[in-house]
């Protein structure tokens, strides 16, 4: 695996930016980066920030490696991990300046809803990592997942929900020109950490 990959030695301790970029006291994190073409062009845009993606299948996190190293993109890591695993036991506290979580898996069955990653239970972890005015940022093609999350985050004391203004700028996942291609529409929503 490239250089750019964050191999862990211990999975049962707390990693700060440091340890994981060499430098730095916060990051980006793309949960669930899949072929890291949103993450690598946050990277090429903002050369000045840290972005880290986690990803839990091999073969696509070997591929964002290899092309971030190809493309000299130091301020890239990637990690092998599960996400909420992640979040809750292995990253620093307050580390993290935004957390980026597109067009995932909504698991539209009602049945399945206990597999989303936005829980009740997820809402603590995501503001223990989160600096303080930090953003969970949040796209999605599927409505009614836009308003699970939308009700849990935005409906907790630990965030506010905020416009997002520069949306505009935002690179498009793979996911989301699939989406707009097909004429669906795109929900976002953007939530600040309460100190």
């Amino acid at each position: 695996m490239a250089t750019t990959a964050f191999i862990p030695q211990d999975y049962f301790r707390r990693y700060s930016v440091a340890d994981i970029f060499g430098s730095g006291q916060e990051c980006e994190v793309d949960l669930g980066c899949g072929d890291g073409g949103f993450l690598l062009e946050m990277a090429r845009q903002h050369r000045e920030r840290l972005y880290l993606g986690v990803e839990r299948l091999l073969g696509r996190l070997r591929k964002v490696c290899s092309r971030a190293e190809m493309q000299g993109l130091e301020n890239v890591r990637g990690v092998r991990v599960e996400s909420r695993y992640f979040l809750e036991w292995m990253l620093q506290e307050g580390c993290v300046r935004r957390l980026h979580y597109l067009f995932p898996d909504p698991w539209p069955k009602e049945r399945h809803h206990k597999k989303r990653f936005v829980q009740t239970d997820t809402v603590p972890i995501l503001h223990r990592v989160l600096a303080p005015e930090g953003e969970l940022l949040f796209r999605t093609d599927h409505e009614e997942y836009y308003d699970w999350v939308c009700d849990i985050v935005g409906g907790s004391p630990l965030f506010r929900q905020e416009e997002w203004t520069d949306i505009a700028s935002y690179p498009a996942t793979d996911f989301q020109r699939q989406w707009e291609a097909l004429g669906k529409s795109i929900y976002s929503a953007r939530f600040v950490r309460i100190s």
